[in-house]
């Protein structure tokens, strides 16, 4: 599904002129549990976008590398874990990818091979915690960096960990300000104006959310920010997933019917105009040119973090500092005269553990 506005200008204007972008958002299911042929599904989505849609910028749904887990129960209740919960999320961590690894640099590849800025949803694996993470690239092949979510909803808080201020990125590239925010964290109005101050102008939402709601809060988030949206969801059957009675949609009082997700992505401008979409029937593309000029025609009426935004009374503090659960500190001990222990041995060492 395409919706095409203009043809794409060149992107290397000044902000005063009219730079044309072309953006292609994918609707489409993991293969679940299978990561190798998720990553050669995507790879074939990217092509297609570059060479049917012409874009310049492709944004996948949220968790599209490694699965978002619709309805997976994991065996878990309050006060109650069970062998087959374990025995899901040991496969559910094996579908997960290292940041960085050889996932990662096949990404910066597809990306480079297609000339495209690539934003994609993935579940990320540090050891033994997960995250759900966006992933950028750049059509030069490099790696650009990552938004961690910084707070999982509901049921999810149990499989994924927390991000934190660290990863909150707003890249400026030539075809514009590009960052992210992964679904229900959309919610957050301290993370969206942090992401305003940074001077985001496409702003990419990966996303589970398939309600029909959540499309007031892309209009909304566009309106607010002054900026364009780009909401991508995965489009889920039934047949998708692997079969197990215990995960909650083979419950038909919850979801009836073989459609599980019916996706709802969607292009949306600063001024509140759907562009693209939204797409509730299907797999597809839909693309949308993006005139970054009518991010000054929004801000003219309403700047959030600028001439609305009364620092007089209200102040946002945002920490950027990475948080590690566990600090090793080695500080060198000054040898004691006195002492035939540090005598004998001067380049002895304390160790500090320490939590910030």
């Amino acid at each position: 599904m395409s919706t095409p506005n203009t043809t794409p200008a060149n992107v290397n204007g000044d902000a005063s002129s009219s730079r044309t972008i072309r953006a292609t958002v994918v609707q489409a299911s993991t293969i679940y549990n299978d990561t190798p042929k998720t990553l050669e599904k995507a790879e074939r989505l990217i092509a297609e976008a570059a060479s049917k849609e012409k874009a310049q910028l492709v944004v996948f749904p949220e968790a599209f590398i490694g699965g978002y887990p619709r309805g997976f129960r994991f065996g878990l209740a309050l006060g109650i874990h069970n062998d087959v919960g374990g025995d899901e999320f040991r496969n559910y961590h094996a579908s997960a990818i290292n940041v960085p690894g050889p996932e990662v640099t096949k990404l910066a590849e597809i990306a480079m091979r297609n000339n495209v800025y690539l934003v994609m949803g993935a579940i990320e694996r540090d050891g033994y915690t997960l995250y759900c993470t966006a992933l950028f690239f750049s059509p030069q092949g490099e790696f650009l960096g990552k938004h961690r979510k910084l707070m999982p909803t509901a049921m999810e808080r149990c499989i994924w960990g927390f991000g934190d201020g660290s990863t909150i990125p707003v890249y400026d590239t030539p075809i514009g300000k590009l960052g992210a925010a992964i679904c229900w964290e959309n919610r957050m109005p301290l993370l969206r104006t942090a992401l305003y101050a940074k001077g985001i102008e496409i702003y990419c939402a990966p996303t589970a959310d398939c309600s029909e709601e959540w499309q007031s809060s892309m209009t909304h988030i566009a309106m607010e920010g002054g900026c364009f949206v780009l909401s991508a969801c995965q489009y889920n059957v039934r047949s998708d997933f692997p079969e197990h009675p215990d995960y909650l949609y083979s419950d038909r009082d919850v979801f009836k019917g073989p459609l599980l997700s019916p996706g709802g992505s969607v292009i949306i401008s600063p001024e509140g105009k759907v562009l693209a979409g939204p797409n509730f029937e299907s797999e597809g593309l839909i693309t949308a040119d993006l005139d970054l000029s009518d991010i000054a025609r929004a801000k003219l009426y309403f700047d959030v973090v600028g001439h609305y935004s009364k620092p007089d009374v209200f102040n946002l503090i945002v920490n950027e500092q990475a948080k590690k659960p566990v600090t090793f500190v080695c500080k060198s001990v000054k040898a004691d005269d006195d002492s035939e222990a540090h005598a004998n041995n001067p380049d002895s060492k304390a160790l500090n553990i320490s939590s910030p």
